[in-house]
């Protein structure tokens, strides 16, 4: 009797993962904790579940490197939406405990490298929003439906402002990437609070709540370019000036 080939019923393919990479400086979970807490209280659904490795290479530069708790670093994650899922920088006696916490070896995984803003060529502006704590500064991209606040200071976005993401501040936003999401400035009332973009292209932009969408298109000259969006008053009342940058 023969019998018919049946095809299998999966296939195993390579594939990439895009994680984030966590890196202690400490391994004191209740300080680690309190940052994490601190950094994204304002925006609580930053993360979605996203892969993490956890990096401990730096906790492991010293001299006498301290003892890291792979499964409470797993367990601290988990309330901000992040899911450690590999280790990376452990020496031979933490790889057990980190192999034990249910994560996989990432010895090879390539970390990017964090790169500084730099700032465009902006008009002379006068001072934004009173910054006690410094500007928020964000390095991950905003998908649509995702929001920050920076609360009493500036907002700094170091990646890109997807379409349906939202980004306000008390004071001045600062996209050093392309925003076509909205971005509002001088949430409680500064008017001098300003918008830069290096590439203009928001679905909505206000300051101290004077806002343009996108059913009144930009101009050539800023559409798609570095530009500054910033709250002129005159006899006909308030509206909003968006200049190009000079690069």
């Amino acid at each position: 009797m023969l019998h018919t080939p049946v095809a299998a019923a999966f296939e195993i393919k390579s594939a990439e993962l895009s994680m984030v990479a966590f890196v202690p400086k400490t391994a004191v979970l209740e300080d680690l904790g309190r940052d994490l807490t601190r950094q994204f209280s304002e925006t609580p659904d930053f993360f979605d579940n996203d892969p993490v490795l956890i990096d401990v290479s730096v906790l492991n530069e010293g001299a006498e490197p301290p003892a890291v708790d792979f499964a409470g670093l797993v367990q601290m994650l988990k309330p901000f939406r992040l899911r450690a899922v590999a280790f990376r920088g452990a020496r031979e006696d933490q790889r057990p405990a980190a192999l034990l916490a249910g994560l996989v070896d990432g010895s090879d995984v390539r970390l990017r490298e964090s790169l500084a803003a730099a700032p465009a060529p902006v008009p002379e502006a006068p001072a934004s929003a009173p910054a006690e704590l410094g500007a928020l500064v964000i390095d991950k991209p905003l998908r649509s439906g995702q929001q920050v606040y920076a609360r009493g200071r500036d907002l700094v976005m170091l990646a890109m402002v997807n379409p349906g993401a939202e980004v306000i501040a008390d004071g001045s936003i600062h996209v050093y990437a392309a925003l076509r999401g909205k971005a509002i400035a001088g949430a409680r009332g500064l008017v001098s609070a300003r918008i830069f973009a290096q590439a203009m292209e928001p679905e909505l932009v206000s300051i101290a709540g004077v806002y343009r969408t996108r059913e009144n298109p930009l101009p050539a000259e800023v559409l798609g370019k570095p530009a500054c969006v910033q709250l002129q008053s005159g006899q006909q009342g308030d509206r909003l000036l968006i200049q190009p940058l000079k690069t």
